[in-house]
């Protein structure tokens, strides 16, 4: 029932719709009760007295009832509808705003075919219910009742033996509910099991054919796929069982009312038509019982879904804005880390006793091996983790104390993982900036060298992309994440190995643009390439999560510790291809101006 409270708060705006939806259960429940009086009336007063001229006006009285019935029953279907779908656009809208809320560290351990399944399959489930299940369960209570009292006034003793059966339909409902609940739950979980299955296989569809695995993800999927349908046969097999249990027992309430019934109208206690206005509410009363079974397996598969869905609404950020947070400022660039440390499971710490005095301006290039923390480091400054010890200052405010939208938007970042949004260049490139003219969205692409390359396409920057950037290569998706960051003319730039996929030539270009882009800048660069630590104002070199090494190109080299083996390495094969792809380009300058 907590569950249900809680799904049924996001119907509280549409109340009016709901309480118009009852007042017609209560509506039709009096016509359906009506039809067996009228059958009763003609029965008695008619046929037995052989007064054929009303019979016609019984006739009609029946078409009327049934016409009137099928109108309120079209509004009350629509009125529902209607209800039910809004509930659910207001709850597919807050689950996709909780998530948008939700910090790295949940996506960290999520799965992506676990969320889709929840927003998709889980909360059309709760939409059956809201628009259809929730007034038909009211209409079997209102059914039941209003039937109840009309059959015990025309003949209680008739009713009561009718009525032997009830109890043990009752308590069949009660045993199914129970032993279906869990059946639900294990089918919603494993289809998201399935639905991760299909979008991990779909979005490496390009490993698979690469490693000729087709035939052991089709194995796979089968087994998710043959264990989802065993679950599914389990539950329609209870299903079935209780349905037969049900029809069972409501047929064993018509035999009474014949037998029983049968041998008071020879008696001469109730008339023919009474009998048959008894058989006839005993089916509009027992009916909704039998039907209880389906309703009370929509219900438990509600809850089922409802549990997933405020499984995942109940998740709190752990990055969120502390109450009072200001807005941060317009920011210079001053960068401080004061003894930061971090951990993402708060016992083994990835980043420890970081401190680091950047100046506005300056470019800090970030060196060390797998796991030294390099990533994690620079995804503390826009807070998409929170640090476990210590503090980080922007401009001398530690950046926990402003809102996170005003601090990421002064943040240009170029993330290790280039992600473009299945849409055009151009709005790719203005994602971070959507007010940006085309004008900007040019010098951005310039900038990051890209332009070239949208300006030869047939549909120019109007062109659109495949998803996840399918169709371009992976120097160029780079450098339209570059042109992205650099669009928003942030004063603080994190750029994650940005120039990794690129070749010499093109990075060259990019660090001219760079050396630009980035006076009055504070950069911090994670170093792939020998320009990038040579440009670079100061360097430090990680190892385990601590600073093992800091200092300029020359300096570290002098000292001959982890940085001289990373540049030996690492930098000095890129300094033979550096240099001599300067030497070319100084020739070529040099033939161009005359051989000066």
């Amino acid at each position: 029932m907590k569950v249900l409270r809680r799904l049924l708060k996001f119907a509280a705006p549409y109340w009016n719709r709901y309480l118009l939806a009852i007042a017609l259960v209560f509506a039709i429940s009096g016509l359906n009760l009506l039809e067996p009086m009228v059958i009763k009336w003609v029965i008695d007063e008619i046929l037995e007295s052989k007064n054929y001229t009303l019979l016609l006006y019984g006739a009609l009285a029946i078409l009327g009832v049934a016409i009137l019935k099928g109108i309120l029953q079209c509004f009350q279907r629509f009125s529902m509808s209607w209800a039910g779908q809004k509930v659910v656009f207001d709850i597919r809208n807050t689950l996709y705003r909780h998530l948008q809320q939700l910090s790295f560290s949940f996506y960290d351990k999520a799965q992506t075919g676990q969320i889709m399944s929840r927003v998709t399959s889980d909360v059309e489930t709760t939409q059956r219910f809201l628009s259809n299940g929730l007034v038909n369960i009211v209409s079997i209570v209102v059914t039941f009742t209003w039937t109840l009292v009309i059959m015990l006034s025309h003949h209680a003793k008739l009713t009561l033996m009718a009525m032997i059966p009830v109890p043990f339909l009752a308590w069949r409902v009660q045993v199914y509910s129970t032993q279906i609940r869990p059946m639900f739950w294990n089918i919603q979980q494993q289809l998201a099991v399935l639905t991760a299955r299909l979008q991990e296989n779909i979005t490496g569809q390009r490993v698979v054919k690469a490693f000729a695995r087709k035939d052991h993800e089709m194995e796979i999927f089968e087994r998710d796929n043959m264990a989802l349908l065993e679950r599914n046969v389990r539950a329609e097999r209870l299903s079935g069982v209780n349905w037969a249990l049900m029809r069972l027992l409501t047929e064993i309430s018509l035999g009474i009312i014949l037998w029983y019934g049968g041998w008071q109208v020879i008696s001469g206690n109730i008339s023919y038509g009474t009998l048959v206005a008894f058989n006839m509410w005993l089916g509009q009363l027992l009916g909704p019982i039998r039907r209880l079974g389906f309703w009370v397996s929509m219900v438990q598969r509600t809850v089922a879904s409802g549990e997933r869905i405020f499984e995942i609404l109940d998740t709190k950020a752990e990055v969120d804005d502390k109450p009072g947070a200001k807005p941060m400022p317009p920011i210079e660039g001053r960068v401080v880390f004061e003894d930061v440390s971090f951990s993402y499971d708060g016992d083994h710490m990835v980043i420890d006793g970081i401190n680091l005095d950047v100046k506005p301006g300056q470019t800090i290039a970030i060196l060390g091996g797998t796991g030294s923390g390099k990533s994690t480091l620079i995804n503390l400054v826009p807070r998409f983790y929170d640090v476990t010890k210590g503090r980080i200052l922007i401009n001398g405010i530690d950046i926990r104390d402003v809102t996170l939208e005003s601090l990421r938007r002064q943040i240009g970042i170029v993330t290790q993982e280039t992600f473009l949004f299945s849409a055009s260049l151009r709005d790719n490139i203005a994602y971070g900036k959507p007010e940006a003219t085309d004008q900007e969205v040019i010098e951005a692409a310039k900038a990051a060298h890209i332009h070239d390359f949208i300006a030869g396409l047939p549909q120019g920057y109007d062109s659109i992309i495949g998803e996840r950037g399918v169709g371009l290569s992976g120097g160029q998706k780079q450098r339209v994440a570059i042109a992205r960051a650099l669009l928003m003319d942030a004063r603080i730039l994190l750029l994650d190995e940005s120039t990794s996929s690129v070749d010499v030539e093109t990075e060259m270009r990019i660090q001219e643009a760079f050396s630009r882009l980035l006076e009055d800048r504070t950069a911090f660069v994670i170093a792939q390439r020998l320009s990038t630590v040579r440009n670079a104002d100061w360097i430090i070199v990680l190892d385990k999560g601590r600073i093992a090494e800091q200092g300029t190109h020359e300096e570290l080299l002098k000292k001959g510790g982890i940085y001289t083996s990373i540049y030996n390495l690492q930098f000095r094969p890129q300094e033979v291809e550096f240099g001599d792809s300067e030497r070319a380009r100084f020739e070529e300058a040099a033939s161009q101006g005359g051989g000066d």
